[in-house]
C-alpha cells in the first residue's frame, strides 16, 4: 500500500490558534525568540497524512502533538534526577514518575499514528508553558546537590501543572473518545504527583 508524505506541521501562528482551544488560560503561546531551533527530527513514523474522521478535531491534534514532546522532554529531566537528586526520596519520586510518563508515551505515540500525525516535534524551537527545554536540561546538568534538587523540583512542577491544564482542556473540548480518555488519566495522574511532590524534602522551600 502506498503511503502518503505527512504533512507538513502548521506554522507557529496556526499552532498558536489550536493552542487557545485547548488552553485559554494559559498566558502564552508559541514564541521561537527564547530556544534555537535544533536540528529537524528525524520522523519515527511513516503514518498517512490524516482524514478529517481520523484525525479528530484540531483540539484533539493540537493536544497530542503538545503532550508528547512535553512527556519526552520531562523524561530527560527525570532521569538526570534519578541519578543526581541529593535527597533520596526526590531521587524515589524521580525515578517512579520517569516510569509513568514512559508509560503515557507508549500511549500517546500509538494516538499519534491512529490519528496520522507524524511523530515529531512540532513546538520544536517554541517556549511552551510547561515544557522542558534544552536550557533548562542544560542548567539542571550544571546543578549539584541542593541547588538541583531545587531547580528539579521547579521545572518539574511547572510541566505537571501546565500538562494538567492542558489535558483538561481536551478533555472538554476534544472529540475523539480515545484522546479525551487519556487526557483524563493524565490530569489523574498529575494532580496525584504534584501531592507528592509538595510533601517531598525541600519542597516547601523550593517551590515558595
Amino acid at each position: 500500500m502506498t503511503r502518503s508524505t505527512p504533512s507538513k506541521p502548521p506554522a507557529a501562528p496556526a499552532l498558536f490558534a489550536l493552542l487557545i482551544l485547548l488552553a485559554l488560560t494559559l498566558a502564552a503561546g508559541c514564541s521561537t525568540a527564547t530556544e534555537p531551533a535544533p536540528r529537524p527530527a528525524a520522523v519515527r513514523n511513516t503514518a498517512p497524512a490524516p482524514s478529517a474522521s481520523a484525525s479528530g478535531t484540531p483540539t484533539d491534534a493540537a493536544w497530542v502533538q503538545l503532550m508528547t514532546p512535553m512527556n519526552e522532554k520531562a523524561v530527560a529531566l527525570l532521569t538526570l534526577a534519578a541519578d543526581r537528586a541529593a535527597e533520596p526520596r526526590v531521587r524515589a519520586f524521580a525515578t517512579r514518575l520517569r516510569g509513568d510518563q514512559e508509560a503515557e508515551l507508549g500511549r500517546l505515540r500509538p494516538l499519534l499514528a491512529r490519528m496520522g500525525l507524524p511523530d515529531t516535534d512540532v513546538h520544536a524551537g517554541h517556549a511552551m508553558p510547561g515544557m522542558v527545554t534544552e536550557s533548562d536540561l542544560a542548567a539542571a546538568k550544571a546543578a549539584k546537590g541542593a541547588a538541583f534538587d531545587r531547580l528539579f523540583l521547579t521545572q518539574i512542577r511547572d510541566h505537571l501543572r501546565h500538562s494538567a491544564q492542558v489535558s483538561r482542556s481536551e478533555v472538554a473540548a476534544g472529540a475523539r473518545a480515545d484522546a479525551k480518555r487519556l487526557a483524563a488519566a493524565l490530569v489523574t495522574a498529575r494532580q496525584a504527583a504534584l501531592t507528592e511532590l509538595e510533601a517531598l524534602p525541600g519542597a516547601t522551600r523550593a517551590l515558595g
